[in-house]
Formats: structure tokens, C-alpha cells, sequence
């Protein structure tokens, strides 16, 4: 009797735990494979590519936290309906992220952001995605 719960909470606590994950993507463009996410070329194309897909399907993954020349960002996995790509979004207001900013990400790497919004400022000099509010995180 013992043994069979401790199966049924390895076995739950595995399933709980594998859920968590964000689901595997690949990435089949040449662009997103051979460019830096941080590169004006990777972020033309994610432009590209959301302009032609349906982005109420996209969901937001936590990568990592980075600060560089004064800049602070955030890197997203983002992906569904055929985009498998990563996300660097300039943080300017650290609203509803106060606890991001301050661990540096730790501790909520992996984690979904739902309803991510940001804007897109594009020139010919650069591209930037910046962000603008999100509605929860699941952990």
C-alpha cells in the first residue's frame, strides 16, 4: 500500500513538474538560426514573422535577464503557430516586474508571461521590441 502511493506521488509530482515546462519548438528559419536574437537582421525578421501569424496563439517564456551599455532586457523563448524564436525586449518601466528586476531574473527563468505586450520602434538604424505590461506569470 505504501509503495503504490509513493508511486502515485512520484508519478504526480513528475507529470507537475514536466507540465511547468514550455513546450519544444523548432526552429526552421536560416535567420533565427544563423543570427544573434540581439542582431537588427534577427529582429527585422521576428517583425516579419509577426506581422503574418496570429499572435493571441504566441506564448512567452522567460529566458533570461541581461543588462549591456545602460540597457536592461529581458530574452523571451517565443513561439506557436510556426515561430520558434527569442525575444529580446528593452525594459524601461519595470512595472508588475519590480521582483524580475530585482533578482535578475533568477528564479523565474522558464516561467510563461501571459498576454506579453510590447511595442516596436523600427528604423532603418535599428529595431527594438520594448515592453509594456503583461497580465500574470505562471511559475
Amino acid at each position: 500500500m505504501k509503495k503504490n502511493k509513493l508511486i502515485l506521488v512520484l508519478v504526480t509530482s513528475f507529470l507537475g513538474f514536466i507540465s511547468c515546462d514550455r513546450p519544444a519548438c523548432e526552429n526552421s528559419n536560416l535567420i533565427f538560426e544563423n543570427n544573434s536574437p540581439n542582431s537588427k537582421i534577427y529582429k527585422d525578421e521576428l517583425v516579419k514573422q509577426l506581422n503574418t501569424i496570429d499572435k493571441t496563439k504566441l506564448t512567452y517564456w522567460l529566458q533570461k535577464y541581461d543588462a549591456q551599455n545602460g540597457k536592461e532586457s529581458l530574452y523571451f523563448h517565443i513561439q506557436d503557430d510556426g515561430l520558434c524564436a527569442i525575444l529580446q525586449l528593452t525594459i524601461n518601466d519595470w512595472n508588475k516586474l519590480e521582483d524580475v528586476k530585482e533578482s535578475k531574473g533568477i528564479g523565474r527563468r522558464g516561467a510563461e508571461f501571459i498576454n506579453l505586450k510590447f511595442e516596436i520602434i523600427k528604423d532603418s538604424v535599428s529595431t527594438e521590441f520594448l515592453y509594456k505590461t503583461f497580465d500574470r506569470i505562471i511559475d
